[in-house]
C-alpha cells in the first residue's frame, strides 16, 4: 500500500502535531495549571522529557521492522522526523536539568556528569545523537555518501541503550517502566539481527559437489 503525496504529507502534519503535544501540555501545565505536573513540578517535566526521548528513539527503530512485516515502504518517509523529535526531546530533557537541578551552574554540572553514572550515560547518548540530527539533511546524506551516512547513524543502536540504561539506573528501586523499554528495545534489535543472519545465509553459495574419481574399469 502505497499513500500519495498529498496523503503522506497529511499523515505528516499529524504525526508533527501529535509529537509536538507532550511538550504544549507540559507548558500549558507550568504556566497555567501547575496541578497537572504534581507536587515537583520540575521533576515531572525532567523526567516526561526523557520519557518522550525514549519513545521517540523507538518509534524511529520500530520503522524498519513495521516496514518489512507489513510492506509500507512509505514508513522510511516519517523515520527522520521521529529521530529528530527524539532528539529534541533530549535537547528539552538536558535543559530542564540544566535549569531546574543546578540553576545553570556549569561546573556543578560537569561535577555530576563525572560522579553520578546515570548522568554520565545519558550525557553521553546525547553527545552521540548530535551528530545523527546535523547530518540528517539529504545534503549532508549526499556529503557523506550512502555507506558513510549509514554507518554513522548506525549510532543509534548505541544511543537506545545507553538511553535505557540510563533511565535504568535512575529510577534505582522500581525497575518496571525502564524494564518495559528495554523489552521493546531488545525486540526491535533481536528483529534485527534475525534478519541480518537470515540475509547473510541467503547469501552464501551453494557448495558444489566435488566429482569423484571414477574407479578404473
Amino acid at each position: 500500500m502505497q499513500p500519495s503525496p498529498r496523503t503522506l504529507s497529511a499523515l505528516k502534519a499529524v504525526i508533527f502535531i501529535l509529537a509536538l503535544a507532550p511538550l504544549a501540555r507540559l507548558a500549558t501545565g507550568a504556566l497555567f495549571f501547575p496541578d497537572w505536573l504534581g507536587a515537583n513540578p520540575a521533576e515531572f517535566i525532567t523526567r516526561a522529557t526523557g520519557d518522550w526521548t525514549l519513545r521517540f528513539l523507538l518509534l524511529t527503530l520500530a520503522v524498519t521492522p513495521l516496514r518489512r512485516l507489513l510492506g509500507w515502504p512509505w514508513l522510511l518517509r516519517l523515520r527522520r522526523m521521529l529521530g529528530l523529535f527524539a532528539f529534541f526531546y533530549a535537547l528539552v530533557h538536558l535543559s530542564s536539568y540544566v535549569a531546574f537541578d543546578h540553576v545553570f551552574e556549569v561546573t556543578e554540572i560537569l561535577k555530576d556528569i563525572v560522579k553520578r553514572p546515570f548522568i554520565t550515560v545519558g550525557f553521553t547518548a546525547l553527545v552521540l545523537m548530535l551528530p545523527l540530527a546535523v547530518t540528517s539533511t539529504n545534503k549532508m546524506v549526499q556529503r557523506l555518501g550512502a555507506k558513510r551516512w549509514l554507518a554513522l547513524h548506525r549510532l543509534v543502536y548505541v544511543i537506545a541503550p545507553l538511553g535505557v540504561l540510563h533511565f535504568w539506573w535512575m529510577v534505582k528501586k522500581d525497575v518496571t517502566e525502564p524494564a518495559i523499554y528495554a523489552a521493546i528495545l531488545t525486540l526491535l534489535l533481536g528483529y534485527r539481527l534475525v534478519a541480518k543472519l537470515r540475509e547473510r545465509r541467503g547469501a552464501r553459495p551453494v557448495a558444489r559437489p566435488v566429482a569423484q574419481p571414477r574407479p578404473n574399469a
